[in-house]
């Protein structure tokens, strides 16, 4: 125990640094996602089917790919063509991208639980869409998608992990570049598993606190 307290000082200013990185890389992440997620749903429930079609192909074709293959496309293919991106920015686009189309899908599912007969209601006094979308509609979409949206979070924090693949120096890669140097596999990756614990648990607990707040709301 003792061996294990003086190698997790030795090696926790490493991780740590991976781990304040993989916080960058989510906000980034869910942010960005979030606003093309909303932009999706907005654009499913439509009703205009030149708008709702193509929307719908995109996300479907983007949710049938894995997110390496995204991540791979971004960081290595693009620069062929002239769009040269750091490993950073190759992560950030492709988890948002990829969540977003999981995110937009919540938000549609949302907007659509909505009583119809408030939105008819609304209709009936006038109020053009926009107008009913953001007073009427997004305001209860948004307490009906609090749960699946954490879930989303804490998922695409986990998924983080995933943009090691192209050399992004986040907690996950911070751990293998560790491991690899020390050979101390158990404590490194030991250390890597508490500190994403750290991240995850309070990050449900809040989510969780929101979602009873959003609930008394009703």
């Amino acid at each position: 125990m003792s061996d294990f307290l003086s190698q997790s000082a030795e090696y926790l200013p490493v991780l740590l640094q991976g781990a304040w990185l993989t916080v960058a890389v989510t906000v980034l992440s869910l942010a960005l996602a979030t606003l093309l997620g909303l932009l999706w749903a907005l654009l499913r429930t439509s009703g205009v089917a030149a708008l709702a079609v193509p929307t719908r192909i995109l996300v479907e074709f983007v949710r049938g790919i894995p997110i390496l293959v995204i991540l791979f496309y971004l960081y290595f293919v693009m620069p062929e063509i002239g769009l040269d991106l750091t490993a950073f920015q190759a992560g950030v686009i492709g988890l948002a991208l990829t969540y977003s189309c999981y995110i937009g899908e919540t938000f549609r599912a949302g907007i659509e639980a909505v009583d119809k007969g408030q939105i008819e209601a609304a209709k009936s006094i006038g109020m053009k869409r926009p107008l009913m979308m953001r007073r009427v509609v997004l305001p209860q979409a948004f307490r009906i998608v609090v749960p699946p949206y954490a879930n989303n979070l804490v998922m695409l924090l986990k998924d983080s992990s995933q943009v090691s693949v192209i050399s992004v120096a986040e907690l996950t890669m911070q751990g293998k570049m560790l491991a690899s140097s020390t050979f101390d596999n158990m404590t490194v990756f030991t250390l890597v598993a508490l500190l994403y614990l750290c991240l995850t648990i309070p990050l449900n607990m809040v989510m969780r606190r929101v979602e009873l707040r959003m609930g008394g709301a009703r």
